[in-house]
């Protein structure tokens, strides 16, 4: 872990410091503790309000891709960030792919979470935002409709192919890096895991890491059955309305997006998407860097700490950041700006571009 990603509150905590006592000066902590939340909650709306602006002025333009996808057997799309003098440049560039959460979609990074003014700080890097519905980027093991599901086969295999195939990227694992957010975060760890000579980084922000724990724990007759979720006819009236953002056809409400069929079948195919496990069986020389980031206050993290901890008993490298925050947007405009400067750093050094301990000269 490096020095810089060690705030206060990290897994590193500060033995020594002293602890304040008697009721005065906890009322003055308490106090304290009120305004720094308020000011960082009226920091966040003005940063939440000009960033639009902001990604205007480092003109990177989002650009729409549709093309149709063999591992789902449909028409998909992505967004993808391009550097701004790529059409006037013969070079190649890295790629940074960000996944989204459950009940977002591809458009959610470029939209909402600031990916566009964070890509302009760079002038060599391309940033790509798949879709992958609601499947958690698993390669289903059954359908229910007869519709393909195999949606970790769709991001490695037809997503990355397309991009490299259209765009001129580094298209080896050095020149790869991945992240996600949510059920994106266990995504990219899971799928940088299951493929590790695709991708040099990979990373979570208030990832669900212990989804297929759990899922192969359930299985088990470990933990309860999850209880169904239940709605009323207007949730579930939104949820079958599509989202013209999307633009998908047949992929384009929640219920469309939402896979029929069993994801897994038994526990060990559940233990197959585990980074727990998996993180396990891969050589060590072959696993890539992993970066983990998760606010303090989203019950998140303890699946975020559990994972760091295990990579500190086992002596793996990694970067861990945690900061106040909460599963939302807010925190994940602030973590992916984090998450893609290292995530780049590491790039450019595994590419010969960048001694270590160089970072890149900023104006």
């Amino acid at each position: 872990m490096r020095a810089r990603d060690r705030p206060a509150g990290s897994l590193r905590s500060d033995a020594r410091r002293r602890r304040s006592t008697g009721r005065a000066a906890a009322t003055t902590r308490e106090d304290s503790m009120q305004r720094t939340k308020l000011v960082r909650t009226v920091a966040i709306a003005f940063v939440l309000a000009a960033l639009a602006t902001a990604a205007a002025a480092q003109g990177r333009e989002l650009q729409t891709v549709e093309f149709f996808s063999p591992a789902v057997d449909r028409t998909m799309k992505y967004n993808i960030l391009l550097p701004d003098d790529y059409d006037a440049s013969t070079e190649r560039y890295p790629v940074l792919y960000l996944l989204h959460g459950l009940t977002q979609n591809y458009t959610v990074w470029g939209l909402a979470n600031g990916a566009p003014f964070y890509a302009g700080l760079y002038d060599d890097l391309i940033v790509v935002m798949p879709d992958a519905g609601n499947s958690w980027y698993v390669n289903w093991a059954a359908s229910g409709d007869g519709q393909s599901n195999n949606f970790e086969d769709h991001v490695i295999q037809d997503v990355v192919s397309h991009v490299d195939w259209n765009f001129r990227t580094i298209a080896r694992r050095e020149g790869r890096a991945m992240t996600g957010l949510s059920m994106g975060g266990f995504g990219a760890i899971t799928m940088g895991l299951r493929n590790p000579e695709m991708f040099i980084s990979i990373g979570s922000t208030s990832g669900a890491l212990e989804y297929g724990l759990q899922a192969a724990a359930r299985m088990r007759g470990e933990m309860p059955p999850r209880e169904p979720r239940q709605r009323t006819p207007a949730q579930e009236a939104r949820r079958r309305q599509p989202n013209p953002l999307i633009g998908v056809d047949g992929f384009s409400s929640q219920v469309e997006r939402t896979p029929l069929g069993t994801m897994f079948e038994t526990p060990e195919q559940a233990d197959a998407y585990d980074p727990f496990t998996l993180i396990k069986q891969v050589p060590r020389e072959d696993l890539p860097h992993i970066y983990l980031d998760c606010g303090t206050e989203d019950r998140l993290i303890v699946g975020a700490r559990k994972l760091a901890a295990y990579m500190m008993e086992e002596d793996i490298p990694f970067d861990y950041m945690q900061m106040p925050g909460r599963h939302n947007a807010a925190y994940w405009i602030e973590a992916i700006g984090r998450i893609m400067g290292v995530q780049y750093e590491v790039m450019q050094r595994a590419l010969g571009q960048r001694p270590f301990g160089q970072r890149r000269a900023t104006n």
